[in-house]
Parts: structure tokens; C-alpha cells; sequence
């Protein structure tokens, strides 16, 4: 089993695009039992926030279906909050979401988290996980 949490910009840029890491990461969700997503009310809520954001001119269809997506296929989890030092704290919920379940975090901005084997951009998830 591979337990996987998913970095906000991942979530928009497969909402945005079907082509891409990011897409191929759903798709392999929905398709592979073997691989699943966590996330936290926290994060459902921090996806919803974000996916409406006007500048990316998402339809209200396509922020449904996204948010339905993780919660159709993934697993509500509460985490402790940690207290490691985060170079950007409003990605905690994420990383200790992770951590919690001994997950790898899939994002696309390593520099917002600490140096962890764990956490990996979607390229090097389907580098090593993509069928």
C-alpha cells in the first residue's frame, strides 16, 4: 500500500490540466487500490478555498468534481499539529497530515517543506510509483 497526500497545487493543476504529473497522479489513484490519499478536514477545506479563487477561472463543476475526487477516494484523517519548523507554516496541515500516516507528500514546491525523503514532486512519485 502507498498512502500519498496531495500538496494543494497538485489538486489545482490536475483540475486544470488533464496532461501532466499532477493528472496522471489522480488517474492512477482512481485506478490503482494499491495507492491512497489522506487528508485532513483542514486540507479539504484549503482545497475548496483555493479552487475557487477567480484567477483561475475554474468552473464550479470542476471544483466540485476535484474536491469529490479526494473525498470518493481518500481517507479523513485528524493529525496532531506538529512542531518542526516550517519555511511556510500554512503548509503544516499538509506535512503533518503526511507524517500522521506515514505517507509521502506530493508537491510541487519542495522548498515550502523540511528536507524528508517522503516528500517528492509528483515527477519523481510517477518516476517511481507510474505504471
Amino acid at each position: 500500500m502507498i498512502n500519498i497526500v496531495l500538496d494543494t497545487n497538485i489538486i489545482v493543476s490536475a483540475a486544470l490540466s488533464s496532461e501532466g504529473n499532477p493528472a496522471k497522479i489522480i488517474k492512477l489513484v482512481s485506478v490503482d487500490d494499491n495507492i491512497k490519499i489522506y487528508y485532513s478536514p483542514a486540507i479539504l477545506d484549503e482545497y475548496k478555498k483555493v479552487l475557487s479563487y477567480e484567477r483561475l477561472n475554474l468552473p464550479d463543476e470542476k471544483q466540485t468534481r476535484a474536491v469529490n475526487l479526494i473525498k470518493k477516494n481518500g481517507i479523513c484523517v485528524q493529525p496532531e499539529t506538529s512542531e518542526i519548523p516550517m519555511p511556510d507554516e500554512s503548509d503544516r496541515i499538509f506535512y503533518d497530515t503526511a507524517k500522521a500516516i506515514n505517507a509521502y507528500l506530493l508537491t510541487g514546491n519542495l522548498k515550502h517543506y523540511p528536507e524528508d525523503p517522503q516528500i517528492v514532486t509528483p515527477a519523481r512519485f510517477i518516476e517511481v510509483f507510474g505504471k
